[in-house]
């Protein structure tokens, strides 16, 4: 069922295997050290031509310019302001939902949770229009709490199923016991099963803070200004009105990628640990 291991594969097997991953590597990071190149390449190399050649000098400048010719500042802060409550809205959420559905048994159950992962599956794309109507109606249209509203919505079916099956991994022997002793629901799940959620919590908090961080689609279908525009949306400004600034808009990708990356390695223990025991039971 599983993939033998490589170091049961045969001396042509682990050959291939040495060659192909470097190769597979260089490729996947091509694009990536191509923009990481183009952020430190100076403005005179592209009006030449130079755009895949060695840059006639390091520019770190591009990097001030980014904030010097944008409001770059403002739209990392609006990322923070969006990112951050959607991450604890969604999570919070999913914990109480998963719990629910994970420990009470009751007739519409399962229908209750195929709808949760249901709307994992519509593409958005067509959710643009009702959405975008439903934020102008209620006022919410260009602002951080419209964008962190969707958001949370958006992401507590994934997250639902993420914990629904974490928390049926439990032992459910502790629930009963805590029970039988006439521990209330909430103690129940405040003290027994959130502290055993911990992995799980942080495994899912970066994966919501990256989905959320890097969208692009919503920023620009739910904003149209620098006062409620996450990163993403902005680093559009970075273009001039008649030339492409590809090393400003390179250096601002640059800035914009290093918040999820930065918090990937830092949760990096318990994502892992949060992704084993939340994905292999359920």
């Amino acid at each position: 069922m599983f993939p033998r291991p490589i170091e049961r594969a045969g001396t042509g097997g682990r050959a291939l295997y040495q060659v192909a991953l470097p190769v597979s590597l260089i490729i996947w990071l091509l694009p990536l050290i191509g923009i990481a190149i183009t952020s430190i390449r100076p403005a005179s190399d592209l009006a030449n031509g130079n755009y895949f050649g060695v840059p006639s000098q390091i520019a770190l400048s591009n990097y001030l310019d980014v904030f010097r010719q944008s409001p770059m500042a403002q739209y990392l802060f609006n990322s923070l302001r969006i990112t951050v409550p959607a991450v604890i809205g969604a999570v919070a959420l999913s914990c109480l939902t998963g719990f629910a559905l994970a420990t009470y048994r009751f007739r519409t159950n399962l229908l209750v949770f195929f709808i949760f992962v249901a709307g994992n599956f519509v593409p958005f794309q067509i959710l643009m229009v009702p959405v975008r109507d439903l934020t102008l109606k209620l006022g919410l249209y260009d602002t951080v709490t419209g964008l962190v509203l969707f958001h949370v919505a958006f992401q507590t079916g994934f997250c639902t199923l993420f914990m629904r099956n974490f928390i049926k991994a439990l032992p459910f022997e502790l629930l009963e016991s805590a029970r039988v002793e006439g521990v209330s629901e909430f103690r129940i799940f405040w003290h027994i099963v959130l502290p055993l959620m911990r992995p799980a919590i942080a495994a899912l908090s970066v994966l919501v803070f990256t989905f959320v961080w890097n969208d692009y689609f919503w920023a620009l279908v739910l904003t149209q200004g620098a006062g409620a525009q996450p990163v993403t949306a902005g680093l559009y400004t970075l273009n001039g009105q008649w030339v492409a600034s590809w090393q400003l808009v390179s250096a601002g990708a640059i800035v914009a990628a290093l918040p999820p990356v930065a918090m990937f390695f830092l949760m990096q223990r318990h994502f892992i640990a949060g992704l084993t025991l939340g994905a292999t039971k359920g």
